[in-house]
């Protein structure tokens, strides 16, 4: 597997990110090994608050939600999915698969950092791949809270939303990171914000997961991914440990996707579900700090 590495001075700077860099050497699955980083901040004995971010975005996403979760003595964990942010990034497309995101997210997360007394803030593909590492390691997680994600089988129409993010994805002759991001929020990016995004991509050729990433969401029910989803969504219809959606007011792509999880989750019976006003699909981005208070605030209230 042909891998890229974004050169360290592109991340140089950046506004609000200014976390030390964490690597871990994991298998690619053909017998190399990928270079992972993630963001581990705060008292290590303390249970991790754990955040996975979504396409084509990285761990420069928490930057507003981090401090707030660190100043209630939390440990926070929020890595940067293969592909995307400062983790290596496989050169063809086809090195891209939605198992393979979840078996090198499994193998940091699980296999290397092995934590343990996980809450999970999950939000676009942080929550199909977090969400299957809950299915299929249930005892490592006391909580989930869900944003604007979803979990598909394929079993559902996909939505105009997402057909539209599909064919723009795949069309578009340059794929434009920040403004991908800025045109999916309600407040308006700063040029410096937006550069920060585009930050891991010196060129197209960096890209490749970026734009493979729409294509792997399970849309048709025999995609390759939609029986290891059927099977989490077995275990996640048992789940009775608390798990709380707090999801955009803002968000066309995932807009009733609350319900879903609520309807079918044991553990949102009881909870204060928040619909957050002013969000859009990139939520940190509008409202980070709402949202750090309110994974504070659940975690407190279901200890």
């Amino acid at each position: 597997m042909k891998t890229l590495r974004t050169p360290d001075e592109r991340f140089e700077n950046l506004p609000g990110y200014d976390f030390a860099p964490h690597y871990a050497e994991i298998p690619t699955g053909d017998g190399g090994t990928l270079r992972v980083h993630y963001v581990d901040e705060g008292p290590r004995d303390a249970a991790p608050v754990l955040l996975m971010h979504g396409e084509p975005s990285w761990s420069f996403l928490y930057r507003k939600m981090i401090p707030g979760i660190l100043a209630a003595g939390h440990r926070v964990v929020a890595p940067d999915l293969v592909g995307f942010g400062r983790s290596d990034k496989p050169a063809e497309r086809d090195d891209y698969s939605y198992q393979n995101h979840v078996d090198w997210m499994r193998a940091l997360l699980v296999d290397t950092l092995d934590l343990e007394g996980v809450t999970l803030f999950c939000q676009d593909w942080g929550g199909l791949i977090g969400l299957r590492l809950v299915a299929e390691h249930a005892g490592r997680f006391d909580r989930v809270v869900a944003s604007n994600t979803f979990l598909p089988t394929g079993d559902q129409p996909a939505g105009p939303a997402f057909e539209a993010w599909l064919e723009f994805s795949q069309s578009v002759p340059e794929f434009p990171v920040g403004g991908i991001i800025d045109g999916a929020t309600v407040r308006a990016l700063s040029d410096d914000v937006k550069a920060g995004y585009d930050a891991p991509y010196p060129d197209e050729t960096f890209k490749a997961g970026a734009r493979q990433f729409p294509t792997l969401v399970p849309i048709t029910p025999d995609d390759p991914a939609a029986p290891a989803n059927r099977a989490a969504w077995e275990v996640l219809s048992t789940w009775d440990k608390p798990f709380l959606t707090a999801f955009g007011d803002s968000d066309p792509v995932t807009a009733g996707g609350a319900a879903g999880f609520q309807e079918r989750i044991p553990g949102c019976t009881g909870l204060d579900h928040r619909t957050v006003v002013g969000g859009g699909h990139f939520i940190q981005e509008d409202c980070g700090e709402e949202l750090a208070k309110i994974v504070v605030e659940f975690i407190d209230a279901t200890k």
